[in-house]
């Protein structure tokens, strides 16, 4: 397998083969527990517009993101993983729109396939791609796919040297993303949001991206 590591909205872009598109603060880790909930599949879409246009069309849809971090008027809640652990969704069908995870998804059109890539899922992801892929591009989204983030650079490397055969200390590395926390966490971040992202293969499933017309839609699939 050739595994090759990139980084925000440009690496998205150029990503060939199977691409992993990492966010862990938030979006790749609420779609996860979406799933967790019971959600059916995840929508993904660039613009909150087109899921609110959706969510007319189909009332029973459950809309979940952000803009620049804020819960967006109209959604049924905001990127929170922590809001979600509570929730039941049993045979919903959720859309997403965030502003770098669902970016970069949109944006990886010379992708063979894509997969949400979070450390909540990472394990599934390598053992998924360890079935079906030769060339991997890992790429950490950052802050609005422009600058680089901690977390989505830590968690990329080590999916990505999972997947070359190594085996880092992933306690370790998350322990490290913790070293210089800031203790003023904003409302619409919760501290427990951080805590719940960083528990490391804490679902057993994948989340492959597939097409259907002009939809991109993740599915779990157990690994």
């Amino acid at each position: 397998m050739v595994v090759q590591r990139a980084s925000l909205l440009d690496g998205a872009r150029a990503a060939t083969g199977h691409a992993v598109i990492v966010d862990v603060f938030r979006a790749f880790t609420t779609a996860a527990f979406c799933i967790g909930a019971g959600a059916r599949e995840i929508v993904l879409v660039a613009g909150h517009e087109q899921a609110l246009a959706m969510k007319h069309e189909d009332p029973s849809l459950f809309l979940t993101g952000e803009i620049e971090g804020r819960p967006i008027a109209g959604f049924d809640i905001g990127n929170s993983p922590s809001a979600i652990e509570k929730l039941d969704l049993t045979g919903r069908r959720v859309v997403q729109r965030t502003s770098s995870g669902t970016q970069g998804v949109v944006a990886a059109t010379k992708a063979h396939q894509v997969l949400l890539g979070s450390f909540v899922i990472a394990d599934a992801t390598v053992r998924y791609l360890g079935r079906v892929a030769r060339d991997v591009a890992v790429v950490a989204m950052g802050v609005g796919g422009a600058t680089g983030a901690d977390e989505d650079e830590a968690c990329a490397d080590y999916i990505a040297a999972r997947l070359a055969g190594a085996t880092p200390d992933v306690a370790a590395i998350v322990a490290r993303l913790w070293e210089h926390e800031d203790p003023n966490w904003p409302e619409w971040f919760p501290r427990r949001d951080a805590e719940l992202a960083c528990e490391v293969d804490r679902f057993s499933f994948a989340l492959p991206v597939v097409r259907e017309g002009s939809l991109l839609v993740a599915r779990p699939v157990l690994s």
